[in-house]
C-alpha cells in the first residue's frame, strides 16, 4: 500500500520555513549552473550564427587565429583565380583580403579598456556577410571611416554614430552601425582595407583571405585545392570550423561555473539531509502510525525520498525562475583566439533549465535518500514510544 503524495504536500507547506529555506539554498546552487550553461548556449551561438556554410578561412600555413595570421597579396591574386569561387554581382570572384587588428577602447564594464576586433574588408568583404546597416552608411574606399557592430556602439561609449576613434595615425569617423544578427560580427569594428592597412604599415602583410564556393559540394575540393598548393602556403578551413573553435573562451567559465555547484550542491544536499533527518525526528510518531496501519518499510522509505525530490524540485523551479531574467541580456567575454572582447547575449533555453531540474532533483535525492531509509528501518513499538 502506497502513502498518499498529498501527505508529503502537507508535511512540506506546515514546515513552510523550514522548507523555503532548503529550497532558496537548492535555488542558489541551480542558479549558479544555469547561469554558466546560459553563458556557454550564448557564446556558442554567436560564433554559430558568423560562420556561412559555403565560405572558407584561409589562413598562413599552420596558423590558428586571424590575428597571428600573415597572407600575401600574391598569394592572395593567385587564389582567386581558382576554379570552385563563386561570383559576386559584379562578376569578380567572392575573395576577400582582409587584415585583422585589436584595438583598445573603455566599455560599460571597464573604464580601463578592452580589446576590441578591428577589421579591414574591401567592399566584396561586406557582400559575403549577412549584415545589414543599422544607422548611418558604409565607409568609403581610402577614407578614414568606420562602421562599428551594434554591440560596440552599445558596451563602448566612446563607439557612437558620429563619434571620432583614434588608432594607427589618426582619427576615424564613426559613419555607420551594422547589425548582424546574433553573430560575433557585431563586436567588430570594420573599415577599408586598405586604409587600415596602411595605416598599420602592413600593406602585404595581411591576415586572411574569405572565399566563397559555389556550391556545398564544391566546399571540399576548394579547401583541397588550396592545401595542396605549396606556392600558396596556406591552410584552409570551413569558416564555420573556424568560429566553433573559437568556443574555447567559454571553457573557463563553463568548468567555473560547474565547479561552484557542485561545491554548493554538496552544501545543498546537507542542507536537504538536515531538513529531512529533522523531519523524521518529529514524526516518528506518525512513521509508526503508518506502520500500525499496514504501510510497509519500502512504502515509507519511497514516501520520505519522494518528499526530498519535492522539495529539490521546488529549489530547482526557484533557481531557474532566478535565472529567466539574465535571456537575451548583452554580456561579453575575453576570446582567447582574437584577444579581443566577444558580445554575445545570455541564452536560458530549455536544455539549461531541464539540466538544472536535473541537477536539483539528484541533490534532493542525495541529501533525501538516508534520512528516507533511516525512517523505514525504525520499529513499530520505538516509533511509537518516542516524543
Amino acid at each position: 500500500m502506497k502513502i498518499p503524495l498529498a501527505y508529503n504536500l502537507r508535511n512540506l507547506i506546515i514546515r513552510k520555513t523550514t522548507t523555503l529555506m532548503t529550497a532558496a539554498g537548492i535555488a542558489l546552487t541551480v542558479s549558479v549552473l544555469v547561469a554558466s550553461l546560459a553563458t556557454i548556449n550564448g557564446l556558442r551561438n554567436a560564433f554559430a550564427n558568423t560562420g556561412n556554410e559555403l565560405q572558407i578561412l584561409v589562413l598562413r600555413k599552420g596558423g590558428t587565429s586571424e590575428l597571428g595570421s600573415s597572407v600575401t597579396r600574391e598569394a592572395f591574386a593567385q587564389l582567386r583565380a581558382l576554379s570552385g569561387i563563386a561570383r559576386s554581382k559584379s562578376g569578380e570572384p567572392m575573395a576577400s583580403l582582409e587584415m585583422v587588428q585589436v584595438i583598445n577602447l573603455p566599455s560599460v564594464d571597464n573604464p580601463k579598456g578592452m580589446n576590441v576586433t578591428l577589421r579591414g574588408l574591401p567592399p566584396v568583404g561586406i557582400e559575403m556577410r549577412n549584415v545589414r546597416l543599422v544607422s548611418g552608411r558604409w565607409f568609403e574606399a581610402g577614407q578614414r571611416e568606420v562602421v562599428v557592430g551594434k554591440s560596440v556602439a552599445k558596451r563602448y561609449p566612446r563607439a557612437q554614430l558620429g563619434g571620432h576613434l583614434r588608432f594607427g595615425r589618426g582619427d576615424w569617423v564613426i559613419v555607420g552601425v551594422m547589425d548582424g544578427g546574433q553573430s560575433a560580427v557585431n563586436s567588430e569594428i570594420w573599415g577599408d582595407l586598405n586604409q587600415i592597412s596602411s595605416d598599420y604599415n602592413r600593406q602585404n602583410g595581411l591576415s586572411s583571405i574569405l572565399v566563397r564556393a559555389t556550391d556545398a559540394a564544391a566546399v571540399p575540393a576548394l579547401i583541397k585545392s588550396i592545401n595542396d598548393d605549396r606556392q600558396l602556403n596556406v591552410s584552409a578551413m570551413p569558416e564555420q570550423q573556424y568560429y566553433a573553435s573559437q568556443t574555447s573562451s567559454g571553457i573557463p567559465i563553463e568548468f567555473l561555473g560547474i565547479l561552484v555547484a557542485v561545491i554548493m550542491a554538496v552544501g545543498s544536499s546537507f542542507a536537504a539531509m538536515n531538513t529531512m533527518y529533522a523531519a523524521v525526528s518529529r514524526r516518528s510518531r506518525e512513521i509508526g502510525t503508518l506502520r500500525v496501519l499496514g504501510f510497509s518499510r519500502g512504502s515509507i522509505l519511497v514516501s520520505f525520498l519522494m518528499e526530498a525530490l519535492l522539495l529539490s524540485a521546488m529549489g530547482g523551479g526557484l533557481g531557474c525562475l532566478i535565472t529567466l531574467p539574465l535571456n537575451m541580456v548583452t554580456t561579453g567575454i575575453g576570446s582567447f583566439t582574437s584577444f579581443s572582447e566577444i558580445a554575445f547575449n545570455f541564452r536560458v533555453g530549455f536544455t539549461a533549465m531541464a539540466t538544472g531540474l536535473i541537477f536539483a532533483m539528484l541533490v534532493g535525492a542525495a541529501g533525501g535518500f538516508f534520512p528516507a531509509r533511516s525512517a523505514a528501518k525504525k520499529e513499530i513499538l520505538g516509533a511509537l514510544r518516542e516524543i
